[in-house]
């Protein structure tokens, strides 16, 4: 385990509290799970983290009371002055009991992240002791909705976040390598993602990212497909992604394997897979458009007669969850499309699909340097 130092704690506590004071929020409600994980290290299942301009409150239940101080001691002591606060009851009440106590006015929450019915709880408990204009002249405490100011900031991984993430894509391109040997004609896709999931356990990483995919023959066609009981035949091809979760970071690969020989339309359709994925890789440098990436490999496919093949992005951002910013898709009118910046990391998995022929995608994952960019799952 790569350890998250107090220093780098109190760095990412800084980059948003400078986002906070940007968009004049007094305080922040953070209260998913993965962000609450990025500025304390704490892992439970459930907590609220209470961020304001000079501190900031980890409020938990009895079940994560000693995983929570454990965490914020890990880093050296209380970072920023990290404060853990043990729910007598339920983190909802306690949250409104400190959120009253601060006195803030502005208080943000995430509102991708927070359901309805505890936005409408904190929102009832904060207008019980609100002051009325007949009251008092005071105003009162609102809830303020905003959206991905952590997730940005999470785009840019730090030095302990690419250690882990390159040590991660090591390990497993190493599974990658030994997967071709799973591929044998009459076993099931079902067993052979068994066998991956296994291989991911023996390189260390606690779990797999996602449902390991294994997609032979026609079930290639299907980006998204699920293993069954269908056994692999000769002369088909056989996509496998598939992807580990290591000291709480993921990453992602897919390989597809040619099982005796497949027809020559198939390999028209991984060959020009294998060119697009290069084409897109060649181009990451910082300050590229990240929809340029997409237009790269989609370029490829277009010359080859396979633009309507390709229907998904070409890639997505990972870290502590295995679908992060920065995407890697078509510019959309009207929505901001990310620059490269060196600390990025993401796949770029372009594929083609073809109803009663099969399927191929191949993805890697990469990191963007300051002179190009680092391809993290190849030996």
């Amino acid at each position: 385990m790569i350890a998250v130092t107090s220093a780098v704690q109190a760095a990412r506590l800084a980059r948003l509290r400078a986002s906070l004071a940007q968009a004049s929020i007094d305080l922040l409600v953070v209260s998913h799970p993965p962000n609450v994980r990025y500025l304390t290290s704490f892992t439970g299942s459930a907590g609220l983290l209470l961020v304001d301009a000079v501190g900031a409150k980890l409020v938990v239940d009895f079940r994560y009371a000693i995983a929570a101080r454990a965490a914020v001691a890990a880093a050296g002591g209380a970072p920023d002055g990290i404060e853990v606060v043990v729910a007598p009851s339920s983190l909802d009440d306690t949250a409104i009991e400190r959120l009253k106590a601060s006195r803030a006015l502005r208080i943000g929450i995430e509102s991708q992240w927070m359901s309805v019915s505890r936005f409408n709880r904190v929102s009832k408990g904060l207008a019980a002791d609100a002051p009325t204009l007949l009251a008092s002249p005071d105003p009162c405490p609102s809830l303020v909705t905003t959206e991905r100011l952590i997730e940005r900031s999470r785009a840019v991984k730090d030095d302990v976040e690419i250690a882990t993430l390159r040590e991660a894509g090591r390990r497993l391109a190493r599974v990658a390598e030994q997967v071709p040997t799973l591929v044998l004609e009459g076993r099931t896709e079902r067993e052979v993602a068994a066998d991956v999931d296994a291989l991911l356990r023996s390189a260390g990483f606690e779990r797999p990212a996602f449902e390991t995919i294994v997609a032979s023959g026609p079930n290639g066609a299907l980006p998204h497909a699920r293993p069954g009981a269908r056994p692999l035949r000769a002369g088909e091809g056989v996509v496998l992604d598939f992807g580990g979760v290591y000291d709480g970071y993921c990453v992602d690969l897919t390989r597809t394997v040619e099982l005796g020989s497949p027809t020559a339309e198939w390999r028209r359709l991984a060959a020009a897979v294998a060119e697009a994925q290069a084409a897109a890789i060649a181009v990451v440098q910082p300050g590229v458009p990240a929809s340029r990436i997409d237009a790269a490999a989609r370029e490829v496919l277009v010359r080859h007669g396979l633009g309507e093949a390709f229907g998904h992005a070409t890639g997505h951002g990972i870290g502590l969850e295995i679908h992060e910013e920065p995407r890697i898709a078509k510019r959309v009118e009207g929505q901001m499309d990310a620059l490269l910046e060196p600390g990025m990391v993401f796949t770029i998995e372009p594929g083609a699909y073809v109803e009663g022929v099969g399927g191929a995608r191949l993805e890697d994952d990469v990191l963007v340097t300051a002179t190009g960019c680092e391809v993290l799952t190849r030996k």
